[in-house]
């Protein structure tokens, strides 16, 4: 009996060293480059963006609400994205965010005019009253 209640004590003051020695995660040091303006004129692709929105001024994906209603929210606004045959791939992949307060942002490149603003009103009409920020980009066109 003594040793069992030895092998006890001993498990649960090396579980009480192990727990406590625990060392928190490093915070990741802020990239250098972000403070650089994105070039207009320079084909909206998602690498430049992303590296600019690191410093976390911006919304990004990490943004999202866990809450049902918002993730539902997010989630018919893509189903009805993939829907329309007439979007292209890269409107199809922007960046939809549904915050806590059940706002949406649009973020990320699309082809043209005509897909930013199919996109913003699929979204205005999924979200009901909810507002909807459209920051979508329309990517330059590509010189032969």
């Amino acid at each position: 009996m003594k040793k069992l209640l030895l092998i006890a004590l001993s498990l649960c003051a090396s579980s009480a060293l192990l727990l406590g020695d625990e060392k928190k995660p490093a915070t990741p040091a802020k990239p250098t480059d972000t403070a650089k303006p994105i070039d207009p004129a320079k084909p909206a692709d998602n690498t430049d963006r992303n590296k600019r929105d690191r410093d976390g001024s911006t919304l990004t994906p990490l943004d999202q609400s866990n809450a049902s209603k918002d993730v539902a929210t997010t989630r018919e606004i893509r189903k009805s994205l993939m829907a329309k045959k007439d979007l292209s791939m890269t409107a199809k992949n922007v960046k939809i965010i549904t915050t806590a307060d059940g706002k949406v942002t649009l973020r990320g490149p699309v082809v043209s005019d005509a897909e930013k603003t199919t996109i913003g009103d699929i979204a205005k009409r999924v979200a009901g009253s909810a507002p909807v920020d459209n920051q979508l980009e329309v990517k330059a066109a590509r010189m032969p």
